[in-house]
């Protein structure tokens, strides 16, 4: 079904109208960077979805089916997940949020089009042959648009032109066409247009697909609205927007929008959001530029006015539609033919804001679950370190309860008997008393005094037995309560808030037995000094009122008075044994206390083995986390937010060398970003623990809140074709300084420099400390200056967060700690490495001190700082300067002062020797080197 047109060449020809082979070669890099960076992110997309798959697959234990990153796998067994340390909102959080994968789906699977819509058939027509150079459509139509039928025009890629109708989308359509009659010039009228005598649906859909061999076609679609009686444009747009990205243009050739016009635009407006490029194109045998056109700048025309009322222009753009600052793509309207190069413009636009929009979606997401990682990495370490702690306290706490509990049960007997003593002479009235007027329950007793029945006295005897033993408990144990009470404050308190903590990270299994422990721990230390009815003290009172009792012989029945009421009362008080009482009390509670002991310590060592099970699988998580999950996330996220600013900022363009490094090299750049002046650091990482490393530092660097004392990281591209194309450079470009403390040095600097470049450090450490970092390579090299003079840390090559240290022996030997080679260590090393630093601030100088100087090698050098060298003391030294380096640089990390102490003391280091210098010269410390 090819045609016999003009075989349009593969490169245009560059024709009469305005567009020209500049404009086209314009459009082509626009629509091929486009898609180059479509490319990548499409990429980093894929790799993102497998990433978050495979958090699923390690932590469910069952990988997913499908290939997308949506669905994911199902989620396993509630143990399994319990099990990695992760709860489940936790997991939930490491996610691809379903909108957000969604949306950048949509992003990397939509090409960019350009669609052509215009005022009428003729002048699409003739925009469309601007835009290839070359006269492909007729543009001599006559007649009034509504009896126009224009079909939808497509113009695509193909090695030879070719002509065909086709529904969009789906299948092509078996229809002779008058292009594949004979030869033509301009494709045939009749095949633009859809038919009147045509009632076959799928015809009148159905739209022209021309396929050309033509340079812009090979970058971008091109498609022709159908004229507005045949299908509105919102459903020609509501199609496209499916499966395209449109780079949208409006053809006009009259001085006015009419009122159909502008309905059509209204409704554009009111169903997408999409800026338009409006192009008044020239008249058909005018000059190139018309005489119309050459209004001055400064002058607005009618179709402005009517732009910015329809919401498509603001005042402050003129018309011609120059490029913002912004990143937003802007509609521009230009009616300057010979502007139509601004096309490029606009679509560099359109293109570079969808995606940036993408990149920074997608960084979004990888910067948010990467701080859930390092957070996460946090609590595991924390729950590593306190949870052992936890358990031998709670352990330590209860056995010194159960110790104090006993001596009380063994050195209290007599203390017992004679509270027991003074509360029942205490109470005695008071009992008697009760039980002369008590009235008894379920017996009737004779108003006239009758004897009653032995049924009757024996249920009157047990009321008043019952009588005397509950008041008689709850005095005793008033006063047994109030002697241990500081014990419950001070250690069942605190069991119990340990308890609570330990139980919060088990599984169901597990808290279920922690909830049983704490039933045993009140049990064991509040029971024991209550004595309720049915304990065996109860018991054993009921068992000598009985004995008194029996002791009572009566040859018929007594009556029921008061005198007998009080008698059977007091027989039963003066037969109470206060030594034998006490001596069971203490007996029963040392038998409670033994066997609670023994309960808490079994139920302690269960609880102990469930969480030595816990935090095994914590520990396997947290390195996963910290050698997998983190790092590779971060190298997604370092992709994403290059991709970002080189979008925005485009590639920088290296200056001089500055400086080289153990890892990469410094150059000047002159303007990125709208910084000046900058400095870039390309880094080529020779493999992927380099790569990840420096994902990672940039990922701290980019979260840090900016700091004066810190050196501004603008932004990161990454050069795919370093060195020619050999290797992959990341260039980190920061804020451009003076120099370096080690320059500074060399140079010169006066000791109140020199003294407030120490606080400037300290400074930026304790801020590093405080967003939990730890920079692990402070030296001279790494602290720069300004112009000022004033310090800012540099070069966070080597700065985790403690979490997510793993005990690498990293930095530079002079200034490392010793704790370092043992791979186990915190912040404290950078206090050490500042009193090295502080050593040669004092000094005001750069050479090595003579410990180090002597060190024929590095593992000569790790060795003598192994075994306590220290920098000499230098005879410029203030003594309570070289104090404070000694404290500093102490072997013992704990006994290394805090830097919040550090700071005021060099304050008032640098306030006593600055003033006493500028009263006369101290003899302490130089001021010039």
């Amino acid at each position: 079904m090819e045609g016999d047109g003009v075989p349009w060449g593969s490169e245009p020809v560059s024709g009469p109208g305005p567009g020209g082979g500049g404009m086209i070669r314009e459009l082509c890099r626009g629509f091929g960077r486009y898609r180059r960076y479509l490319g990548r992110l499409r990429q980093n997309l894929r790799d993102t979805q497998k990433f978050f798959r495979d958090i699923k697959c390690s932590h469910n234990h069952t990988c997913p089916s499908s290939p997308t990153g949506g669905g994911g796998a199902e989620r396993g067994p509630a143990g399994d997940v319990a099990e990695t340390g992760l709860q489940a909102g936790q997991l939930s959080c490491i996610s691809f949020p379903p909108n957000e994968e969604k949306y950048l789906q949509q992003i990397v699977d939509c090409l960019p089009c350009i669609l052509i819509l215009g005022q009428d058939c003729n002048v699409k027509r003739q925009l469309l042959n601007l835009l290839l150079g070359v006269q492909v459509l007729p543009t001599t139509k006559l007649g009034s648009e509504e009896s126009c039928k224009l079909r939808r025009l497509r113009f695509t890629y193909g090695t030879q032109t070719r002509v065909s109708l086709a529904l969009p989308g789906q299948y092509e359509l078996v229809h002779t066409l008058v292009a594949h009659q004979g030869t033509w010039e301009t494709i045939p009228e009749e095949d633009l247009e859809v038919q009147e005598d045509n009632e076959d649906a799928a015809h009148v859909l159905a739209e022209l697909e021309v396929t050309m061999h033509h340079a812009l076609l090979k970058e971008v679609d091109i498609v022709v609205a159908p004229c507005q009686g045949l299908r509105p444009t919102v459903d020609v747009l509501g199609d496209l927007v499916n499966d395209f990205l449109p780079v949208i243009t409006y053809a006009l050739h009259k001085d006015e929008l009419s009122e159909r016009d502008e309905q059509e635009l209204q409704e554009i407006r009111k169903y997408f959001s999409f800026p338009v490029f409006f192009f008044k194109v020239p008249k058909l045998g005018s000059e190139i530029i018309d005489s119309s056109t050459r209004r001055m700048e400064s002058e607005r025309s009618p179709l402005y006015h009517q732009l910015i009322d329809l919401g498509y222009l603001s005042s402050s753009h003129w018309n011609c539609g120059a490029p913002g600052q912004d990143t937003k793509a802007q509609s521009m309207l230009v009616e300057q033919s010979e502007k139509l190069r601004h096309l490029s413009t606009f679509s560099h636009q359109v293109l570079q804001t969808r995606l940036v929009d993408a990149a920074k979606a997608l960084n979004l997401v990888h910067c948010h679950c990467l701080d859930i990682f390092i957070n996460q990495a946090f609590d595991m370490q924390r729950d590593l370190q306190i949870t052992p702690k936890r358990l031998e306290y709670t352990r330590k706490k209860e056995n010194e309860l159960y110790e104090s509990l006993m001596n009380i049960a063994n050195r209290k007997q007599e203390e017992m008997k004679d509270m027991i003593v003074e509360t029942l002479n205490t109470m005695k009235e008071e009992l008697l008393d009760d039980a002369t007027n008590m009235e008894f329950k379920d017996v009737i007793v004779p108003e006239n005094g009758e004897p009653v029945g032995t049924r009757e006295i024996k249920c009157c005897i047990r009321q008043i037995q019952e009588l005397i033993i509950s008041r008689l408990n709850q005095a005793v144990a008033n006063k047994l309560i109030s002697s241990v009470d500081y014990l419950r404050e001070s250690f069942v308190g605190t069991l119990e808030r340990c308890l609570q903590s330990l139980e919060k990270s088990q599984d169901v299994s597990i808290h279920i037995t922690s909830n049983y422990l704490k039933q045993i721990l009140n049990a064991a230390y509040h029971v024991e000094v209550t004595f309720h009815s049915g304990s065996s003290v109860t018991r054993m009172l009921w068992e000598q009122i009985k004995q008194i009792i029996q002791r009572i012989t009566w040859v018929s029945p007594p009556a029921i008075t008061l005198e007998w009421k009080r008698k059977v009362a007091q027989e039963a008080i003066e037969s109470l044994s206060a030594s034998k009482l006490a001596k069971s009390i203490c007996s029963q509670f040392r038998t409670r206390l033994n066997s609670s002991h023994e309960a808490f310590a079994a139920s302690l060592r269960q609880l102990e083995a469930g969480h030595s099970g816990r935090l095994e699988k914590t520990e396997d998580l947290w390195l996963k986390v910290r050698k997998d999950h983190a790092p590779r996330l971060a190298r997604l996220s370092l992709e994403s937010r290059s991709l970002q600013d080189v979008l925005l900022h485009r590639k920088p363009k290296l200056g001089q060398e500055l400086g080289r490094g153990q890892y990469g090299v410094v150059y000047l750049c002159d303007n990125w970003g709208g910084h000046f002046p900058c400095a870039l650091k390309s880094v080529v990482p020779p493999d992927e623990k380099h790569w990840n490393d420096l994902a990672l530092e940039f990922h701290y660097m980019r979260s840090l809140p900016k700091h004066e004392r810190l050196v501004d990281l603008h932004g990161s591209v990454i050069d795919y074709n370093y060195g020619g194309g050999s290797s992959i450079a990341v260039l980190l470009i920061m804020e451009r300084l003076h120099r370096d403390l080690y320059t500074g040095l060399k140079a010169g600097l006066t000791l109140e420099t020199r003294l407030q470049i120490a606080l400037d450090v300290v400074e930026g450490i304790r801020f590093l400390h405080s967003q939990g970092l730890v920079h692990r390579d402070i030296k001279l090299k790494n602290v720069l200056l300004d112009k000022q003079n004033r310090a800012k840390i540099t070069d966070l090559g080597f700065c985790k967060p403690e979490a997510m240290m793993s005990g690498s022996i990293v930095g530079t030997p002079i200034h490392m700690a010793p704790e370092l080679f043992t791979g186990k260590y915190d912040n404290s090393v950078d206090v050490y490495a500042f009193g090295i630093l502080f050593w040669y601030i004092c000094s005001g100088s750069v050479k090595l001190p003579e410990a180090f100087e002597r060190c024929a090698s590095k593992d000569h050098l790790w060795n003598n700082v192994r075994r306590g060298a220290r920098p000499e003391r230098l005879p410029v030294f203030d003594e309570e300067c070289w104090q404070l380096m000694e404290a500093c640089w102490d072997g013992d990390p704990l006994k290394r002062p805090l830097l919040g102490i550090v700071q005021p003391m060099l304050q008032g280091i640098m306030d006593r020797l600055c003033k006493s210098n500028s009263e006369q010269p101290n003899r302490g410390l130089d001021d010039s080197t």
